[in-house]
């Protein structure tokens, strides 16, 4: 079948597979690497795109659902070679460490952000439930989500 989905900005059209999850879409389609499969359960969250404006898992999104919509990955946050101040707060506030998790993360609290501008410690934690990170202990990301918040005011 033939999709034509408009990623970061540019309409994608392509002939997949009916069964091609989103995140191998944007993975071995496009070479969207920023996007990360973990799990394929929706269970870690390092695949989490946004899709028409929401955030998703993007491993158990088929492909074909997202066809005529937006999807914003990793990759589209970044203007201009600037970073988004999500990936900057999560630089400058240490909120990683081996980044397999930050995508989903960013693209998370990205969503989180977009309707709640000055969101708790508390919001930022509930928010981040469903991203799983081995690394962090979850306290920098939190901070890098205030980095931004702050920020984007």
């Amino acid at each position: 079948m033939e999709v034509s989905i408009t990623v970061n900005g540019k309409i994608e059209s392509h002939e997949i597979e009916d069964r091609t999850s989103l995140a191998l879409f944007l993975r071995e389609t496009l070479n969207l690497t920023g996007t990360h499969i973990g799990c394929d359960t929706t269970s870690c969250g390092a695949c989490t795109v946004h899709l028409n404006g929401k955030a998703v898992k993007s491993c158990t999104v088929l492909a074909a659902q997202a066809d005529g919509g937006t999807v914003t990955t990793i990759e589209g946050l970044a203007t201009n070679g600037a970073l988004h101040p999500l990936q900057e707060g999560f630089k400058e506030a240490h909120g990683l460490q081996c980044g397999f998790c930050t995508p989903g993360m960013i693209m998370t609290a990205s969503d989180l952000l977009s309707r709640n501008s000055n969101p708790s410690n508390q919001e930022i934690r509930e928010a981040l439930e469903g991203n799983y990170c081995r690394c962090t202990g979850y306290h920098n990301i939190v901070k890098a989500v205030q980095y931004a918040a702050e920020k984007m005011k």
